[in-house]
């Protein structure tokens, strides 16, 4: 006790040095807290950005030719067809699961009883709801006999069925309308996409082609790539590539007769920038801990200098050199630890009201930081504080009692 109040003393006698030095190290801790937090914050926006659709879903546009291939002029449309489908499961090997589309464009209206509004139509196959990650909250998904009997069956999103159906009523089972052609409501479904994928209906792909002059056409293939890695993913999407030019004879490199986005490929990208920011975050943040770790040092030299007289005496009356090692790593760890903890407990602070209060935006969502992370910062540099008053200290116990005294006098 006698020793932790010298050392306060000590401390006590600079408050203007010792404020600025803890300053400078609690500085260092806030920003780090802050920088790692901000980092979270956009990676979990990147994170959410891709929260619609399987991280490993490839999906494939039809597009136009844009250079001459065997004859055909450069312009030309390509348009998939139902036997693509096929074709691709069979020569693309890892596709798990793959599904058409085939949009109504632009705002369609549909109607039950004396209600109406516009929503977005999408034909697809069973397969479709591992793509979307649909998540089904009351009857079912389409199946493979909906599909293979054009069946008029349709699901629909929960702003759909708000829209629609009275709050206390059932969809399941009742009718809605289709640019005039009447469907059954098979199942309600959610979708963390937000409020555009709830304002979407399902029908079955045969039954939408079928009702809608849309013939053997698709607009959009789509399929997940399984446990591939993003190597094995392009391997997959250079493949589909090649089939799809086979059967529409196209240049197998022209980019522009099918657009393809590769899910994996993008979220990897994406998420090696963020190692890269993560990385730079961490060496900003141990650059300004290391300058306050610099400033604790060099203001344990001036405390030793300012103190030669006191040590002497002390060493003069039999003070053992660990004592004096002792009492000046305490006053470096006094100072690095308390404000360590006041850095930590204002940055971690700051970041849960901006959590809490500021509106969440496309760009950074939830910045949180690990307090276990957070901690193990503070014990390092409590630990390179001790560092930074260790040199310091082993000079104050090597003065030797009369060159102390002399010098002080002098």
């Amino acid at each position: 006790m006698d020793t932790w109040q010298e050392v306060f003393e000590v401390l006590r006698r600079n408050k203007l040095r010792a404020g600025l030095t803890a300053s400078s190290v609690a500085w260092g801790i806030f920003l780090l807290v802050l920088l790692i937090a901000a980092g979270n914050g956009l990676r979990n926006g990147v994170e959410w950005e891709f929260r619609d659709d399987a991280t490993n879903s490839v999906a494939l546009r039809r597009g136009r030719t844009s250079v001459p291939y065997r004859g055909h002029a450069p312009g030309r449309p390509i348009n998939f067809e139902n036997a693509d489908l096929e074709a691709l499961r069979a020569a693309v090997p890892g596709v798990d699961h793959m599904t058409g589309r085939f949009f109504l464009w632009g705002g369609t209206q549909i109607s039950r009883g004396h209600r109406s509004a516009s929503f977005e139509v999408r034909g697809c196959n069973p397969d479709h709801q591992y793509l979307e990650q649909t998540i089904i909250i009351a009857g079912r998904f389409l199946n493979e006999l909906d599909q293979s009997a054009q069946r008029k069956v349709a699901v629909i999103g929960t702003a759909v069925k708000a829209a629609l159906f009275a709050e206390s009523e059932d969809a399941l089972g009742q009718m809605i309308n289709v640019r005039g052609v009447n469907y059954q409501v098979v199942g309600l479904f959610h979708d963390v996409g937000g409020e555009g994928e709830l304002r979407t209906i399902y029908i079955p792909l045969s039954t939408a082609q079928a009702m809608y002059k849309g013939g053997n056409l698709m607009h959009q293939i789509l399929f997940t790539t399984g446990a591939a890695s993003v190597g094995e993913s392009e391997g997959m999407v250079a493949r589909s590539r090649e089939v799809l030019a086979e059967r529409h004879h196209f240049d197998p490199a022209d980019r522009r007769a099918v657009q393809v986005s590769n899910n994996l490929l993008r979220f990897s990208q994406l998420m090696d920038v963020f190692d890269w920011v993560r990385t730079f975050v961490w060496v900003v943040g141990i650059g300004t801990l290391f300058a306050g770790v610099v400033g604790v040092s060099n203001i344990m030299i001036i405390s030793v200098q300012e103190r030669t007289l006191e040590i002497g005496i002390r060493k003069a009356l039999g003070a053992p050199p660990a004592s004096i090692v002792s009492m000046i790593l305490l006053e470096a760890l006094a100072l690095t630890s308390l404000a360590g903890y006041l850095g930590l407990v204002a940055g971690v602070g700051l970041v849960e009201v901006l959590r809490r209060y500021l509106p969440e935006n496309e760009y950074i969502r939830n910045p949180t930081v690990d307090v276990r992370v957070a901690l193990v910062a503070t014990l390092v540099l409590v630990g390179a504080g001790a560092l930074a008053g260790l040199l310091p200290a082993l000079a104050a116990a090597r003065v030797r009692p009369v060159v102390a005294m002399r010098d002080a006098h002098a």
